[in-house]
């Protein structure tokens, strides 16, 4: 009975194909997309409870990039292992081979998306391991080889897609040769400030967050791109500067100083005794040598100079700390123990003053 069946069915077509071909088609179908949603939940449970177990995060990153590709990789071939099992007559052979090239080009497409995600997730993944570190080379390096993989990717993309649409990839790079010297005077700025981001990199003159000064501006390094650094000023503006100029600027970064100088003048006034200011030099220098916030390396507590209004105390000295809020915080209580010594000792700070002498007249005669 089951042959006569099958030979009855056989006997019957719909589209000039056996209903029996139909039924076969359908049932391969039917298991692509259970094998499919089979494979998305063991991705999701047994294999991830697998990976989680592990030391390395490495085997997460590859089960999160191929997770979504590989899904529709198999609905892709499922689709056109049921088109070759259908078997279509003549007058649909160019719909099959029209079909082998779109599912050849979506596999294409697919495995650069897979590519692509790979390069994300290692990205994250080495970012994090970077700040780890205490270089801030590869805080920056990491970045700068993600966005250059992620053009590669593209560029290589475009290519094999290019060449399985039957286009000419050896001509494709001939007139691209050819143009190749219109291009590069073209394009001669971009590629002198990706060398130039090369070069900021590997040289590190800054890193992003530094404070820097150029002759031209001053701010915090936001970001360092393939063609320009960004700048934020402190009035809050944003600098844009081509990487080829900054390769090239004398940039002094306030951010590499292990310490802050800080370097000032008292004034007192003139009435003040030899003794009085043996004794304030002393006391300034032993205020310095007591405060923790003081660097100890070097430090100098001078009387240098008889100004015109003043007797000249001259401090030089620098803070522990090269941290700005810190740095003032240092600097304000010094000089409030300054003030209560000086206080303590009877002597006054000199401000700008003038004697004038009046000569009557008659004592001129």
């Amino acid at each position: 009975m089951m042959t006569t069946i099958l030979n009855t069915m056989q006997d019957w077509s719909f589209l000039g194909i056996p209903v029996n071909r139909w039924l076969l088609a359908l049932l391969c179908l039917f298991v692509v997309i259970v094998l499919q949603r089979y494979l998305n939940h063991a991705l999701h449970t047994w294999v991830r409870d697998f990976t989680s177990k592990t030391r390395t995060q490495l085997d997460d990153i590859l089960l999160t990039a191929a997770e979504k590709p590989v899904s529709w990789l198999i609905l892709i071939f499922g689709i056109l292992i049921t088109l070759h099992v259908l078997q279509p007559p003549m007058p649909f052979l160019s719909v099959l081979a029209v079909a082998d090239k779109i599912g050849r080009l979506a596999a294409i497409v697919t495995s650069i998306w897979f590519a692509w995600r790979m390069v994300d997730g290692l990205g994250i993944y080495f970012e994090v391991k970077a700040k780890e570190t205490d270089s801030p080379l590869d805080d920056q390096l990491i970045p700068f080889v993600r966005k250059t993989l992620k053009i590669f990717l593209s560029i290589t993309g475009v290519l094999v897609v290019a060449q399985n649409m039957g286009y000419s990839i050896s001509g494709l790079l001939a007139s691209m040769g050819i143009g190749g010297i219109a291009v590069a005077m073209a394009a001669k700025d971009t590629v002198a400030n990706v060398f130039g981001s090369m070069m900021i990199l590997l040289d590190r003159p800054f890193t992003v967050g530094d404070w820097i000064k150029t002759k031209d501006f001053e701010g915090v390094v936001e970001d360092v791109g393939f063609r320009s650094t960004r700048v934020r000023t402190f009035a809050k503006t944003l600098v844009n500067v081509p990487n080829s100029l900054m390769a090239n600027m004398v940039i002094d970064n306030i951010d590499a100083r292990s310490k802050r100088r800080i370097k000032m003048r008292i004034g007192i006034t003139y009435d003040t005794t030899p003794v009085q200011m043996q004794t304030a030099i002393e006391g300034i220098e032993r205020l310095l040598r007591e405060h923790t916030g003081v660097d100890q390396e070097y430090l100098l507590v001078k009387f240098d100079e008889f100004e015109d209004s003043s007797l000249s105390i001259f401090l030089y000295y620098f803070s522990s700390s090269p941290v700005w809020e810190e740095y003032l915080q240092v600097r304000q209580e010094i000089n409030m123990q300054i003030m209560d010594l000086l206080n303590d000792l009877g002597l006054e700070f000199a401000f700008p003053t003038r004697s004038i002498q009046l000569v009557s007249s008659e004592e001129v005669l």
